[in-house]
């Protein structure tokens, strides 16, 4: 789980990550608390490193 979180930081993950910030600041100024589970969507895809994006969901493409 260290090496998940400490490693491969690209500036994707950044952005993802500046983004569930600010979801979670707006649902807390806003009292709009269904921000919460935006930002938690987000947040789960930066520690986890997943989501699309840089091909990570296109098709692999063989040709034989």
């Amino acid at each position: 789980m260290k090496n998940l979180l400490l490693t491969n930081w690209h500036l994707m993950r950044w952005v993802r990550l500046a983004f569930a910030i600010f979801l979670f600041s707006q649902a807390y100024i806003l009292r709009e608390w269904a921000f919460v589970a935006f930002g938690a969507f987000f947040l789960i895809q930066v520690i986890f490193n997943m989501g699309c994006g840089a091909n990570g969901c296109a098709v692999p493409y063989s040709k034989k």
